[in-house]
Order: structure tokens, then C-alpha cells, then sequence
């Protein structure tokens, strides 16, 4: 399993906190993590991480993690020393109010919460209703418009607090483990390519703006333009009450690394992931996704220039787009060997074209 010093960084990962459009922090401790092990390290303008092996080789790989968390942003300054709000990303209205947020502003972090009309004082229509961002507010404690103009100001990110945490030997739980979990993974893998003879280049990615339509993913494999690109990204556990094996697949926490067969995904590339598993007896697990194409940074990075091979790894997930996602680190683990062992059998001389190779 993980080095102790792999998984400080992980910790230390998790507790940043930015969302899309803001990944200031998280961007920077990815950056001094990869920088002892890459010959070179370069962000873009979009806020990319880009570490990499042999930057010059004409056959290059990329890795791709987004580090973008879903979240918050301040719109305005209230009256009262309310904060008003709007979404960053796909948040699940059911579970924000009552939750702590810390707003990231250039003084630092400010602590609040996220409230809305007590229950006691609701219809009985409106306990039946789902409720709205527009009726809820972030409330940091100011007793006034001037005394919270002083703290925050409009534009201003808001992030789930910080709040990882080991929930058992092998299982954690954190916020925004969608997706710092794969940029994670990625980071361990290009780790171990590091100290290994690798006959290719290698660019491993900390994405950003997945959450806004895979942004970053974009920009940065348009870039680097790769000949392979694996992304690593969160799925969906299904071994929870009230989602059918028959609708999505099964995919267990524990069990191993989730190999995707969908649109995004290129056959021959993923039939040589497969052939390395096996091989080298690294646990993975074949499943679908929730849909045919689309929703990770997999399908940003195959349309790119004439076309790329790529596969997404997808580390099994509980709660996702909530503040207490759950991973299983055994899971994370089978991600960073497998995409390490395969990229060390490339020689550069592959094509990965479907029906011919």
C-alpha cells in the first residue's frame, strides 16, 4: 500500500480547498509534491498542473486528475451580514442546508454556515418541497453589511470545510474526494514511473474546471497533445441501498480499480490495461459508467487535435457531490500500479486503432 509520506500528501491534498475556477491551493500542493520527481513542471493559464517525464519525446501520455472541487461562490453582501450565493458545479440541494463552508478570501479562510428558514417556522407545503438555493445563505457571523464587507467581498469562493478524515483502515472520507482522489492516483503513478526506465514522455495533469464541462482537460491535452491519455476519476459505488446492478453495473469498494467500456474508451488501448492487470495481478473491475460518453475529462481529451486513445480508471465512490464522499484506498492503490505497469510496456511505436491493432 501507500508510503506514509503518500499519504501525508493525500491529507495535506484534501484539506485545500478551491473550487472550479479557484484551485489555488490544491494546484499548489500538487505542484510541490510532483516537482522532485518531474524534469520539468509548468502550469498553464487555465491553472493546469502539468509534471513531466521526457517532455520532449514525440510519443507522449498524459495523466489526467482534476483537482476542482464543486462549491460555492459569494454573489452579494446582504443587509443583515448574510451572504448571498450561487452554485459551482452539480451540488445536490438536499444536503446543503445546516453545512459548514469556509469562503476563501485574499485575508484567508472565513468560517460559515449554510442557513435557511427553521423548520418550525415553514408551511407544512414547504417541509414537502425541495428546497432552493435562492432561500438559503451563508451566515459568518457578521452583525452587519460593513462588518461582513470588511471579511468577504463578491466573487469570493466558497468550499465545504475541510474535513478528511481516516474512517478505517483502508477506507477515507472527504469532500471533494471527486476528484482529488484521481488527481491522487496520478500522481503516485508518474511517482513511480519517476524512479523506473520509462521509454515514453509523460504528462501527468491536475486538471481544472471539470465540474464546468472539463475545462482544463480541454486546454491542457490540446497542449500536450499525447498519443494516450488515461483519466482517473470518481464512479459510483453501487453497493448501497437503491441502485440496480441491472441499470449500472456493479461496482464495489475494495474490489479493485474500475476499468470503463463506454464511447470515451479505445478498445485495443483498454484490452493491453486489461493484459497488464492480469498479468501482474493488479485488481480491476469492468463496468460501463452511467452513461455511454461523456462526464469525466476521458471524452475532453479523445476529441482532441485527430484524435486520441484514452481510458478512464474510476475509483469507487460513496455520496459523491456531497461534503462526505468515501474511497477506498486499495481501490486508489490498483489505479496508480496498473497505470503505471502498462505505461512501462509502451515502447512509443503504438497506434491503439480499433479493428486494426
Amino acid at each position: 500500500m501507500y508510503a506514509a509520506d503518500s499519504l501525508k500528501f493525500l491529507e495535506e491534498f484534501l484539506m485545500a480547498s478551491g473550487p472550479s475556477g479557484f484551485e489555488v491551493e490544491q494546484a499548489a500542493v500538487f505542484r510541490n509534491y510532483l516537482t522532485p520527481f518531474a524534469h520539468k513542471v509548468e502550469t498553464d493559464v487555465l491553472g493546469n498542473t502539468i509534471a513531466r517525464l521526457n517532455p520532449d519525446h514525440p510519443f507522449q501520455v498524459m495523466l489526467a486528475g482534476h483537482y476542482d472541487e464543486i462549491g460555492f461562490q459569494v454573489v452579494n453582501v446582504m443587509e443583515e451580514g448574510l451572504l448571498s450565493f450561487r452554485v459551482v458545479g452539480g451540488v445536490d440541494v438536499m444536503t446543503v442546508p445546516g453545512i459548514e463552508v469556509e469562503v476563501i478570501t485574499s485575508k484567508g479562510r472565513i468560517p460559515g454556515v449554510i442557513g435557511r428558514k427553521p423548520i418550525h417556522l415553514q408551511t407544512p407545503e414547504e417541509r414537502k418541497t425541495v428546497p432552493e438555493f435562492k432561500n438559503m445563505w451563508i451566515d459568518i457571523g457578521a452583525e452587519s453589511k460593513e462588518e461582513a464587507q470588511k471579511l468577504v467581498m463578491p466573487g469570493d469562493p466558497v468550499a465545504f470545510r475541510a474535513n478528511y478524515r481516516m474512517l478505517s483502515e483502508n477506507r477515507i472520507m472527504s469532500k471533494a474526494l471527486d476528484d482529488k482522489i484521481g488527481a491522487f492516483v496520478i500522481a503516485e503513478a508518474f511517482r513511480i514511473l519517476a524512479k523506473k526506465k520509462v521509454k515514453v514522455g509523460v504528462a501527468c495533469v491536475g486538471t481544472v474546471q471539470e465540474e464546468l464541462g472539463t475545462r482544463g482537460a480541454i486546454v491542457s491535452a490540446h497542449g500536450i497533445n499525447p498519443k494516450v491519455g488515461f483519466a482517473v476519476d470518481v464512479g459510483f459505488a453501487t453497493e448501497v441501498p437503491g441502485i440496480s446492478a441491472d441499470q449500472y453495473g456493479t461496482l464495489t469498494m475494495g474490489k479493485g480499480v474500475g476499468l470503463t467500456r463506454n464511447a470515451d474508451n479505445n478498445p485495443p488501448l483498454l484490452a493491453r490495461i486489461m493484459k497488464v492487470g492480469d498479468k501482474k495481478k493488479i485488481p480491476y473491475q469492468l463496468e460501463t459508467g452511467h452513461r455511454s460518453t461523456g462526464g469525466t475529462d476521458t471524452a475532453a481529451i479523445q476529441m482532441q487535435r485527430a484524435g486520441i486513445a484514452t481510458a478512464l480508471f474510476s475509483i469507487p465512490n460513496r455520496y459523491m457531490h456531497t461534503p462526505v464522499e468515501v474511497c477506498d484506498l486499495r481501490d486508489a492503490y490498483a489505479a496508480s500500479q496498473l497505470i503505471a505497469e502498462t505505461i512501462l510496456t509502451f515502447k512509443g511505436n503504438e497506434e491503439f486503432r480499433p479493428g486494426i491493432d
